[in-house]
């Protein structure tokens, strides 16, 4: 699924009143990022940012970990300190300032991909050759980097399995020694990635979730 991204900067200088702020602030409208903590790594969207800290909105239940990061899809990462969270949305600053064009323009120094969650996840790989054991590296909405000891051939066809996943049919895109680059034929929206990854990593904060 393709999103969106558009920033509008609210120059504060401009402002007067209570509703005036230090520091200048961009709206995201969609910037998909992770916030990675003792709990796993979950999917959440950043909504603003300025150099002093983030708003963002996760699918699920806050991360409670008190020492939190938000890496972004280049690996770029901010250490964070929750200000206040309500529902699924919260307001977090960071441990220093930053500078927001560098976050807003996410620089790359390779080529860009989706984002990726490190997700460690025993799986099944069947095939019409058969079938054999295999542990996730890292998922995507797209895709998922195997490791596996059966030695499947580029561009062949497999179904992943696992206990937190659904059957997912996959196409073989690389291959280095015992690790596989998969293709999802079906991929997963941002909300159900993100509720995927709560599920395998930190059940609890999928309670109360519809």
């Amino acid at each position: 699924m393709e999103f969106t991204t558009g920033f509008v900067m609210e120059d504060n200088a401009t402002r007067t009143g209570p509703d005036q702020r230090g520091a200048p602030r961009y709206t995201s409208l969609i910037r998909a990022a992770k916030l990675v903590c003792g709990q796993g790594e979950f999917v959440c969207v950043i909504r603003d940012v300025s150099a002093t800290g983030v708003s963002l909105r996760t699918f699920h239940k806050l991360p409670t970990d008190a020492a939190l990061a938000l890496e972004l899809q280049n690996g770029e990462s901010y250490e964070l300190e929750l200000v206040r969270s309500e529902g699924f949305d919260a307001s977090y600053r960071f441990d220093r300032p930053i500078e927001v064009d560098r976050l807003i323009r996410e620089n790359w120094d390779f080529p860009k991909r989706g984002l990726r969650l490190n997700i460690m996840l025993p799986l099944l790989v069947s095939s019409l050759s058969g079938k054999a054991t295999a542990v996730t590296l890292n998922l995507s909405q797209q895709g998922a980097r195997i490791e596996c000891d059966h030695v499947f051939a580029i561009d062949q066809r497999v179904t992943i399995s696992g206990e937190h996943l659904p059957d997912i049919r996959c196409t073989v895109r690389w291959r280095r020694d015992a690790n596989y680059g998969l293709v999802f034929e079906d991929t997963f929206s941002l909300r159900d990635f993100a509720m995927a990854a709560a599920k395998v990593q930190c059940p609890l904060l999928l309670q109360g979730c519809a």
